[in-house]
């Protein structure tokens, strides 16, 4: 019977388990397709030099048409008749070297890039004009450290500076922060958190407060806080009118981080047992803090850079004003724009100074949006990791103390 049993397991095992080493294969599928495959993204050589030769022969086509061949002028017209020429050439080119598929993809390739570089070429023009007229009055260190109250629109610029307007802003922003950010956060949570009609109403005023005109916002204060209450111009007054315009790009901002928090999430915490706002206050915010930081900053830049509302709530001053709510206060695009009209020469340089500090601050908020904002959820840094590690640390002695605890009782 032993027998039988192993000869069967034997019979089983060679007729139901292939010899992979001797199982015979086609010939035409041992042989490998030597053909290069096409590579999906970047540029080789072949392909900078095609566009550099059709760069090339598209200004040299423009420059014979707009100057001997036909009567064309206009730098406009010279610049989109070079642009048709380089994409006619390239995918002539291209057409040479690659397959239509392949040549279909250059081609969008190269116009979605043209596109990238007809967005950025202005912006670099416009930073690079603002430096350059500004670094006169930039590089002086009484700049940043004197108001205008001792100078004059004719002293030269070691004298005067922009410290009043750093003071001013300094103190709008802050203001208005404090009074926005608490308000933006808890209706960003209760939309998201909590829901039903009254939340549908909300998110619809604030897509609506969105659009709202800088001068509006102004208006209102100055109508309500000024006129009608009988306040003084100050940065109290200009904050409130600042915090009107940073609470819908915040509570807008928030509230798209927060729905992107997984709903297995919330729906593990209250598996566990946790109410909603230990919940909300446990998992949902410390998994969403990047992007609520990224919401901050972002909502903080955009009123950076407005005058109309300051110039209706806090007015205008020559000297430095530390007090928030008692005289005139001015904030740094204002002083931009009132000394860039001015007709003297080392004014107007003032002015772009200004402006280049003010444009430097914002880009510097950006790169820190980019940084702290640019890690996805699910992903830690090693500060974050430790702090991680510390925590399950002390949950795993306070679970070992409990579990001492039942054991002796």
């Amino acid at each position: 019977m032993a027998a039988l049993q192993s000869r069967s397991r034997e019979f089983t095992s060679t007729s139901t388990s292939p010899d992979w080493t001797t199982t015979a294969v086609p010939e035409h599928e041992t042989t490998s397709d030597h053909r290069p495959h096409r590579k999906l993204g970047g540029a080789n050589r072949l392909d900078r030099l095609n566009l550099l030769g059709s760069l090339c022969g598209g200004v040299c086509i423009a420059t014979l048409l707009f100057g001997r061949i036909a009567p064309f002028s206009g730098p406009l017209g010279f610049v989109v008749v070079s642009y048709l020429c380089f994409l006619a050439i390239y995918t002539v080119l291209a057409s040479l070297v690659y397959e239509g598929p392949a040549v279909r993809d250059k081609l969008v390739t190269v116009v979605l890039h043209s596109i990238a570089v007809a967005l950025f070429g202005p912006l670099l023009i416009v930073i690079l004009f603002v430096l350059i007229k500004g670094w006169p009055a930039l590089h002086h260190q009484n700049f940043y450290t004197q108001d205008m109250s001792r100078a004059g629109p004719l002293s030269p610029l070691s004298d005067g500076g922009i410290r009043h307007g750093l003071i001013g802003t300094l103190e709008m922003i802050t203001i208005a922060s404090v009074l926005t950010i608490p308000i933006g956060l808890a209706a960003a949570i209760y939309m998201n958190e909590v829901g039903g009609r009254l939340a549908v109403i909300v998110r619809t005023i604030v897509d609506t407060m969105t659009a709202l005109p800088s001068i509006v916002a102004g208006l209102f204060i100055y109508a309500s806080w000024i006129l009608t209450l009988h306040f003084e111009k100050s940065a109290l007054a200009a904050a409130l009118a600042l915090g009107i315009m940073m609470l819908p790009i915040h509570i807008r901002a928030s509230d798209v981080v927060l729905r992107l928090v997984p709903g297995n999430l919330r729906e593990a915490s209250a598996a566990l047992g946790a109410p909603r706002w230990r919940a909300v206050r446990d998992v949902v915010l410390p998994t969403a803090r990047s992007g609520l930081t990224t919401a901050v900053i972002l909502s903080m830049a955009r009123v950076l850079g407005e005058t109309a509302p300051v110039l209706l709530t806090a007015g205008f001053t020559a000297a430095a004003n530390t007090n928030p709510i008692h005289g005139p206060m001015v904030s740094l695009p204002l002083v931009a724009f009132i000394f860039i009209s001015s007709p003297q020469k080392n004014t107007v340089a003032r002015g772009y100074g200004a402006a280049a500090f003010l444009l430097l601050v914002i880009l510097g908020l950006f790169a820190i949006m980019r940084v702290v904002g640019g890690r996805p959820p699910g992903q830690v840094s090693a500060r974050g990791a430790r702090r991680l590690a510390r925590g399950s640390r002390r949950d795993l002695a306070r679970m070992d103390r409990l579990r001492a605890l039942g054991n002796a009782a």
